[in-house]
This record gives C-alpha cells, structure tokens and sequence, in this order.
C-alpha cells in the first residue's frame, strides 16, 4: 500500500506530455533493438527495457512504447514512453539518456549554489567598497585605438537554393564509396553509402550531386560497390555529412556532402 501511495505522488507531480496523436511503434524485438541502438539507449543483444526518468527529488521507471517523427523528411524522433501507471508521455531521446547517469541533476544543483554564495547581495557589508574597486579599475583601463575599418571583400555570388521536395520522390545515382559518420546519440561512428551523380526525377529533373544514406541491413543485402547504378525511391533533407571519429582515410570523404536519403525503398541494382 505504501508504495502504491508513492506512485500515486509521484504521478501527481510529473508533467506529461501527451504524443500529438497516433505515434510509431516497434515492428518487433530486432527493430526496437536497432532504434535503442541509432538513440544511444543501449546497444547489447538483450535490449534494455525499462529506464529510469528523473526529477529533482525522485525517479519513475518506464518503458519505450514507441516514437514520433518530426523534420521535413522525419528524420528525427521523440520517444513515447509509459509510466508504471499507465501514463504516456513524450521525452526527447538524449534527454532521457542523460537521465540514465548516476550524476544526472547534480551538477547543475552544484552550480546553482556556487552562484548562490558567491555573488554578494545588493546591500550587504562589503558590497559598496567592491564596486568602488571595481570602478576604479575600471578607469585604470587606457582607452584603446579606434579601429580602422577593415577593407570590404567582394561578396561572393551565392549559388541557387535548391528547394527540396517533401514527399518521397525516385532517384537516380551511383555509388561513390562507404564512409563512416559518428552517431552522437550511441558515441559510435555509423556506416553510410555516399551517393554521387544523385538525381531527382520529375520535371523538370533535379540534380543534388553528392547525397549520403545509412548503409542500413536492406542496402548491404544488395552487396554495393562503387560505381554501382541504382534508381530507388526516398525522402531527400538537408543534412551535412559528418566526419567519422579516429578512421582511417579511407572511410572520410574528401568533399561536403549536404544531403541525405531517409528511407531508400523499392531499389533497384542496374550495374
């Protein structure tokens, strides 16, 4: 009954976020693996389950019953979670990593005090005379030169802003190599495909040049190599390559690559 009477509390005083409306769930155990696996949750073979949400002065436990998409190409996620008492609510995922360390909160309670005791209050003894130093200092400074106006470069011509569509579209490319990026959510450099001669097809046709996709299990059934042809369809956003953390070069791509393809589906290998 006590801890019944706990729960009871703590729900009163956790502020839920309700999902906006229906959200995504697991397809089952490898993909819910792989989701804990791309947030940084945990990445061993028994996927973890349930996780700890914290507040101030207590801790709930809760499970991850799905996630909402959000981004032009729903490239980014918030996680849906469900309290021991069967309330939902939506938590970023970095943020309920952070959740999961030991120091969680202290830090920041550390800094509260620190500036707590270290600022005088207006009024108190010994306040006046440091502003009179300060002042004083403050005069000492020497008044520094003018500063010349600095000489005007020739603004270079910016180059056409692409407007990207929304809705999944078919392309066209060619793979130019694989390359690692490093994942900040699990701290961990992720494998991609780097996509070249990448081309959009509607009227008229759009070029994008150089694009990038996670080398997800679907792609490598298709055992790519460089110069490989695909047509696929996919959703195409706005997202800079990242460079791998302590690879070897031949895993780093030597131009920026400002694309990326969520979701490359009905692929198709012509050479």
């Amino acid at each position: 009954m006590v801890i019944e009477h706990e729960q009871l509390e703590r729900s009163g005083l956790t502020r839920y976020v309700l999902p906006k409306g229906d959200f995504e769930g697991f397809r089952d155990d490898e993909h819910y693996r792989e989701k804990l696996k791309e947030w940084g949750l945990s990445s061993a073979k028994e996927a973890k389950r349930e996780f700890l949400f914290k507040e101030r002065n207590y801790q709930r436990v809760v499970t991850i019953k799905g996630y909402e998409t959000y981004g032009k190409s729903d490239e980014f996620n918030t996680l849906v979670i469900e309290f021991q008492d069967g309330n939902l609510s939506c938590i970023n995922p970095a943020f309920l990593k952070e959740m999961q360390a030991s120091s969680f909160g202290r830090e920041s309670m550390l800094q509260v005090e620190e500036k707590d005791f270290s600022t005088p209050e207006l009024g108190s003894e010994g306040s006046e005379s440091q502003a009179e130093a300060k002042t004083s200092e403050l005069k000492q400074v020497p008044k520094s030169e003018p500063k010349k106006p600095k000489a005007t470069k020739p603004k270079k011509e910016q180059e056409p802003k692409i407007e990207l569509p929304a809705d999944k579209v078919h392309f066209t490319a060619s793979v130019k190599q694989f390359a690692l990026t490093y994942n900040p959510f699990n701290e961990e450099n992720d494998e991609v495909v780097v996509l070249e001669n990448v081309q959009i097809l509607q009227e008229p046709p759009l070029e994008l040049g150089l694009a990038w996709c996670s080398h997800s299990k679907t792609l490598k059934k298709f055992e790519l190599a460089p110069g490989d042809q695909l047509e696929f369809d996919g959703k195409v956003a706005k997202k800079k390559l990242a460079k791998g953390k302590d690879v070897e070069e031949e895993f780093i791509v030597d131009t920026p690559v400002l694309y990326k393809v969520n979701n490359p589906s009905k692929i198709v290998k012509n050479g």
